[in-house]
């Protein structure tokens, strides 16, 4: 396996589908279903229009209570794979496969998923993409299972031989404590075909327990522009780190020795855990890319619009759908969190 071989495709890239791992009643959101289900259907539907969408159900029953949210959400059950699998929590970013090209073909590389870092149970999560692919879930990709912590959520690529990412995630010792940092970017060439990685040492999110996963704070859009959070408020306690990240990014040049352009999203006003008054981590950087939209958060705030009108600034071809949020960021994630595309050809 060498460089050369893999590459793995940015989230622009063509797709072929979208996962979605569904909440359910044995889980931590048994309690918020009635909010949650019915975003989980407008999301299916928005994907279903552009794409293949593989739900992982918990039984037959949970299938059937899925079915019938999304027919009263109108999508074209024909666009939708079931498959079963017991779960820990709704994050497939986190815990599904990150899929890279090798020539025309598909590998799903499937890392280990310890629950960031063993804060929550993940034993079943873990095992979801080995069990739908030997349900034949993914086409005729192969699947390559890697010796590795590394969620989907703590990279970006620019599809130029870059990735992004944060120390306090990837470097986390609850992670790979084994692995120093040149080990961790000379396993992530082999496996993504990069040439380099962008660190950032600052930037964070209260009520975050991904230790920074980077699709919360900085996103590539595409391959010479990077869009990320910024504070504008100087009492907010994240206004320093953010203020140093966006220094940082400034420092960052793109794969033709240019500075990166960056396009800053707002900042929404703090919201808090209805479970355990948690501040929680509501980040317009936290939208998934669609073959022609985006799946964008917003958190009933009045920065909403400014942070979609930002987002068709940044995608001009494609449409900017909201999705309302607030239920979802209860449990500390949002869309991109809890969606992860497949190239084209997996599905």
């Amino acid at each position: 396996m060498t460089s050369e071989n893999y590459f793995l495709p940015p989230e622009w890239s063509p797709q072929s589908g979208v996962m979605l791992t569904w909440p359910h009643s044995e889980t931590i959101w048994a309690e918020t279903l009635t909010d949650v289900d019915p975003i989980f259907a407008q999301i299916a539907l928005h994907i279903t229009e552009r794409a293949k969408l593989i739900i992982t159900h918990y039984d037959d029953a949970h299938k059937k209570h899925i079915e019938s949210y999304l027919r009263d959400a109108n999508v074209n059950l024909a666009q939708v794979a079931f498959y079963q699998a017991p779960s820990n929590d709704v994050w497939v970013r986190d815990h599904g496969p990150i899929t890279v090209k090798q020539g025309e073909a598909n590998v799903l590389l499937d890392f280990t998923f310890n629950g960031w870092g063993d804060k929550y149970p993940a034993e079943f999560d873990n095992e979801i993409t080995r069990s739908l692919y030997a349900q034949s879930a993914f086409a005729d990709a192969n699947i390559k299972t890697i010796d590795m912590v590394l969620e989907g959520g703590g990279i970006e690529v620019d599809g130029k031989g870059t990735l992004l990412t944060t120390r306090s995630c990837l470097l986390a010792k609850t992670r790979n404590p084994h692995l120093t940092q040149e080990a961790i970017e000379k396993k992530l060439q082999t496996l993504f075909g990069i040439k380099r990685v962008l660190w950032l040492d600052h930037g964070y999110l209260a009520g975050d327990d991904t230790d920074g996963h980077i699709d919360t704070l900085a996103r590539f859009v595409d391959e010479k522009t990077i869009c990320y959070i910024q504070c504008d408020d100087e009492t907010d306690e994240h206004y320093a780190a953010l203020q140093a990240m966006e220094a940082e990014l400034k420092t960052f040049t793109n794969f033709e020795g240019e500075p990166y352009r960056l396009i800053p999203l707002p900042w929404p006003k703090a919201r808090y855990a209805d479970y355990d008054g948690r501040r929680l981590p509501a980040s317009y950087a936290n939208f998934l890319i669609l073959n022609d939209a985006i799946l964008a958060p917003i958190y009933d705030d009045e920065a909403d619009e400014k942070s979609l009108h930002t987002l068709k600034s940044c995608f001009p071809q494609h449409k900017i759908i909201p999705i309302p949020s607030v239920p979802i960021i209860q449990w500390y994630g949002s869309i991109h969190c809890m969606t992860m595309q497949l190239p084209r050809g997996v599905v």
